[in-house]
């Protein structure tokens, strides 16, 4: 039952029980509650104040999937907005966030966007409030699992038919989504989305590969490649989690950004307290993303060796911060692949990874205009 506009999401015995069981989990994590100021109903109570912003009608629920996993799910519509009865349904839009990041920082996007047509987000498997299961340890089975748990959840809600958005890993895990269920998918919006471009080789080799008149160009030193040798060797937020009481603290320290991208609405440490909740708790998606990727970030399997297998008639769009550290440069080679009558490359200036929240507006505008066109 829809709880009705702006509501907020309700602690039920579902939600109880998966808590409990992410708890148990892991018995090397056992102990670790009481060491680290977090759990999931403090996560919960954060997210609660985000979404408290939502105008439009909100229902959020866990969505089982057939594997009996749950999604934390939101849907929001805009009841106010009439209709004719001639007038088909608008095809939903589907968020999916990035790497360590939950449903509540679209909180700049969700009422725009679903002023007129119904808009899905979820916390990816493994991350938010959804359940955090063990992951493979070999990359193409853990982004199998993410992929078949999107799947599971498109089943459970009932989509036919969806418009997938993905920021960042989202954007990556939405591409192989379509790729392999692309009857789902009739546009493809990829936010600043990581894992395309293949991993540069070392400059020596470089240098080697274009004969040995080359001029030899400095290597990373020893001492910086025996750092990333070791922080490797673990997940890639462990330093929250090992940061006990000290962890919220360090999310302020190291990523002030985030309260200032969100000032406006909370001039507390409402949003970097988000981030701490969502990843101080037992690791699950971070291992899988761990596992799908190398040193320093890149996709063990880049995207763009696999973007001709999606569908040449799918409209694709790609949107980059003209300040990210995520190269525009992969979406130009996705649309010289594709061919670009069916592929878009859109840059907004004075926005950093984090797109949708440093220029939301744009963003906003840039993709309602975007679906608009699409549909038409």
């Amino acid at each position: 039952m829809d709880p009705g506009p702006g509501a907020a999401p309700i602690q039920t015995d579902c939600e109880t029980e998966l808590e409990t069981k992410t708890n148990r989990s892991s018995s090397l994590w056992s102990w670790w509650p009481s060491w680290r100021p977090t759990s999931m109903s403090l996560l919960k109570t954060t997210e609660s104040k985000i979404l408290a912003c939502i105008k439009n009608d909100l229902w959020a629920r866990f969505v089982t999937l057939a594997n009996q996993d749950r999604i934390w799910t939101l849907s929001l519509t805009n009841k106010g907005t009439p209709k004719s009865a001639e007038q088909a349904p608008k095809t939903p839009l589907v968020m999916v966030h990035g790497f360590g990041g939950g449903v509540g920082l679209w909180i700049r996007n969700l009422d725009a966007l679903s002023r007129s047509r119904t808009v899905y987000a979820f916390d990816l498997l493994g991350f938010g409030r959804s359940s955090r299961p063990s992951f493979p340890s070999d990359a193409a089975k853990a982004e199998e699992q993410f992929v078949d748990s999107i799947e599971q959840w498109r089943q459970a809600v009932g989509l036919e038919n969806m418009i997938l958005l993905g920021h960042s890993l989202g954007g990556y895990l939405a591409t192989s989504y379509a790729i392999q269920h692309p009857s789902r998918v009739s546009h493809l919006i990829l936010v600043d989305p990581w894992g395309f471009p293949e991993r540069t080789k070392p400059e020596t080799q470089q240098s080697e590969d274009q004969g040995a008149e080359a001029v030899k160009r400095p290597t990373i030193p020893r001492w910086a490649r025996a750092i990333v040798s070791i922080l490797s060797l673990f997940n890639p937020l462990a330093v929250i989690r090992a940061a006990g009481p000290w962890g919220p603290g360090l999310v302020n320290r190291f990523r002030p950004d985030f309260k200032r991208k969100f000032e406006d609405l909370f001039d507390d440490d409402t949003m970097t307290q988000y981030i701490y909740h969502c990843n101080a708790q037992t690791p699950s998606g971070e291992v899988g993303f761990r596992a799908m990727s190398e040193t320093l970030g890149w996709a063990k399997r880049p995207m763009l060796q696999r973007v001709h297998l999606l569908p040449p008639s799918m409209p694709v769009t790609m949107l980059y911060g003209a300040r990210s550290w995520v190269d525009s440069s992969s979406g130009d080679r996705a649309a010289e692949i594709r061919g670009k009558a069916h592929t878009k490359v859109l840059l907004v200036d004075d926005a950093s990874h984090h797109v949708y929240a440093d220029q939301p507006d744009d963003f906003n505008k840039d993709e309602e205009e975007s679906l608009v066109k699409r549909e038409q």
